[in-house]
This record gives structure tokens, C-alpha cells and sequence, in this order.
């Protein structure tokens, strides 16, 4: 597996990561015999990286993942938890708290879910509106000195609270949206990061399957699946996205790869200081996604990508409007 270092001060990492969350029923009902098989998957074809958050699921992906981790060597992989988003018994939610108080509640009882001693990356989901980042950021830092995390992440945060954050503490990456049809950070918040030695850990990198290949208009989505909200993926967008997707298709076809191998290249492409985090739920879209490792795009390949998919080319935000209003990335325009 090839290796990419996620900024200056944090751990070398394999060059793809498996996101758990679908594992754990935002998609819809999930196998999770097939999810841990996954993990396991991954985890044989090098892959170190583990992204999860503590409300996945109320708590279910990280027992998955300490179930998936039995028997195995915890040092073999990096677990990356994100935190602070608050759930109400209806599975709906109801913001985001990210106090020191609450950051220490809520680290312990990731680390007994999943039943280790340390969690590699720690990270809010959202900025607090009611907390500075400077107080969320210095309780991390405590429990690094306590030796329950050892490095400090963010989460979908704009490129003034990255500057406000990496002065209080060295901080390893950025995770956020990026793919083909997510392209916002491009504007302030990647060259800030790059700027202070900030890696990036790229969720969505085939928009929710959006750009996977699969997706289809017919596609009927599941009870608990919240795509079947996300402005994406109704009506004239939907239709529209599509469109783009068989755009892509024309180019995955002469490259003699799959749609979504193409666009995790594509994310791929963007710097060794990116790392795509892949969200495969079953070994089989693993293998799929595995396989953008051996796709090398030319200069000619990455214009021709360019021109069928411009920056701004997607239909529909990429959530709906309340869950836009929380998101301090997207402060300064969307995408």
C-alpha cells in the first residue's frame, strides 16, 4: 500500500482510508458481518487509516470497529473519531456541543465502544458556534498529554478557524468534502491548510455514490437513508448529476477503469497531502475502490476531467439548508 504523510506533525498513513459511517445504517440498512469483513479487508490490503464518529449510528460504528479490532493488533491501524454532534432518542439532531467538559464525556465512552486505550485522531464534527475552537482544540490537547489521543484533527471548518486552531496546537489534518463535484475548499481553505502543514482527509470523494457509477435514477433509497433529502440526489439535480456522471464515463471507458476508480484518482491527484477516504460498506466495492491505486492520470487525462466537470458543475448543495447553516467551511459559498 502506498504511503502519504498527513501534514507535518501527523502520523504517515496509508494513501487511502476506509470510511465506516455507511456501515452503521445512514445509508440505509447495513450487513455488519459484511461491514467487519470489509474492515478486515482493508485492514489485509494495508489500508491503516479508520475513519469513524461517535454518533454514527448512536455509537454502533464504534462498536462495530472494536468488534471488527478483537484479536488484532491495535497498532496495525489509525482510528480517527470525530465528536460532538448530538442525537435525539427520534435518531434525529439537535446540534453540536463541543465543550471541554463534553469533549472528555465523550472520549470516554469512544475509547470503551471501541475498546482501546488510544484514539490516534480526534477531531469535533462541527464547529461549536457557543465554543471557541481555542477551547475545544486545548481539551484535545490535554488528553494528549493524559496519552488518550495522540493528535489533534478538524472537521469541515473554514480557513480562519484553521489559523485560530493551529495556534493552540499542532494539527495533523483537515477532514471535509472533496471530490469532483465538491471542489470549495480549493479557493481559501486548502491553501491554508498547505500553508501551515495541514493534511487533508477527503470524505465524499464519490459524493455519497452520487459519482460512483452505480446510481441510477431509478435507484430506490432505503428507510434511514439520508440521501433521500440531500438536494443532490432529487429531481432535476439528480438528473443533471447524472449527466455529468456519464460525461465521466466516456473517460473512465478509454482509461479501461470504473467510473468511481477514476474519481478516486482524481482526489488522489490532488496532492501527496491528500488522503480519500473510501466508504466502501461490502469487500466488493473495496476491491473496486483498491483498484484507483494503479490509475495514473497525465496532464492531458486530469484537463480532459477538467473540462467535462468544471468546479462548479454540480446541481444542489450538498446538504439541505439547516445542516448548510452549521457548516463553517462553506461560510464564504458553496459548492
Amino acid at each position: 500500500m502506498q504511503q502519504r504523510q498527513l501534514g507535518k506533525t501527523g502520523p504517515a498513513t496509508s494513501a487511502l482510508g476506509l470510511g465506516c459511517m455507511g456501515m452503521s445504517g445512514m445509508y440505509g440498512p447495513a450487513d455488519e458481518e459484511e461491514g467487519i469483513a470489509t474492515i478486515h479487508a482493508a485492514m489485509d490490503a494495508g489500508m491503516v487509516l479508520l475513519d469513524t464518529g461517535d454518533f454514527y449510528g448512536m455509537g454502533h460504528n464504534e462498536m462495530l470497529i472494536g468488534r471488527a479490532l478483537k484479536g488484532k493488533n491495535r497498532d496495525q491501524v489509525q482510528i480517527s473519531v470525530k465528536f460532538g454532534a448530538l442525537r435525539d432518542p427520534a435518531n434525529g439532531w439537535s446540534g453540536y456541543d463541543a465543550r471541554p467538559a463534553a469533549v472528555r464525556n465523550f472520549v470516554a465512552y469512544t475509547l470503551k465502544r471501541l475498546g482501546v486505550d488510544y484514539i490516534d485522531i480526534y477531531r469535533p464534527a462541527r464547529l461549536d458556534p457557543n465554543v471557541p475552537i481555542e477551547d475545544t482544540v486545548g481539551a484535545i490537547s490535554r488528553l494528549i498529554e493524559e496519552g488518550y489521543v495522540r493528535h489533534v484533527g478538524l472537521s469541515e471548518v473554514g480557513a480562519d478557524t484553521i489559523r485560530r486552531a493551529a495556534a493552540i496546537a499542532p494539527i495533523s489534518d483537515l477532514q471535509i468534502e472533496y471530490s469532483l463535484i465538491s471542489r470549495s475548499l480549493e479557493a481559501d481553505i486548502l491553501p491554508t491548510c498547505r500553508e501551515l502543514g495541514i493534511g487533508i482527509t477527503a470524505y465524499g470523494v464519490l459524493s455519497r455514490g452520487l459519482i460512483s457509477g452505480h446510481w441510477t435514477q431509478e435507484r430506490a433509497l432505503g428507510k434511514g437513508d439520508f440521501r433521500s433529502t440531500a438536494p443532490r440526489f432529487s429531481g432535476d439535480n439528480l438528473t443533471h448529476n447524472l449527466a455529468l456522471v456519464d460525461t465521466l464515463r466516456s473517460i473512465a471507458d478509454t482509461q479501461g477503469v470504473t467510473v468511481a476508480q477514476l474519481a478516486i484518482a482524481w482526489v488522489m491527484s490532488r496532492g501527496d497531502d491528500v488522503v480519500p477516504l473510501i466508504g466502501a460498506r461490502s469487500r466488493t466495492r473495496l476491491t473496486e475502490a483498491l483498484g484507483a491505486l494503479n490509475v495514473t492520470l497525465s496532464a492531458a487525462d486530469l484537463a480532459r476531467i477538467e473540462q467535462a466537470i468544471p468546479p462548479d458543475a454540480a446541481a444542489g448543495e450538498r446538504y439541505q439548508p439547516a445542516q448548510m447553516a452549521h457548516m463553517d467551511s462553506e461560510k464564504r459559498g458553496h459548492a
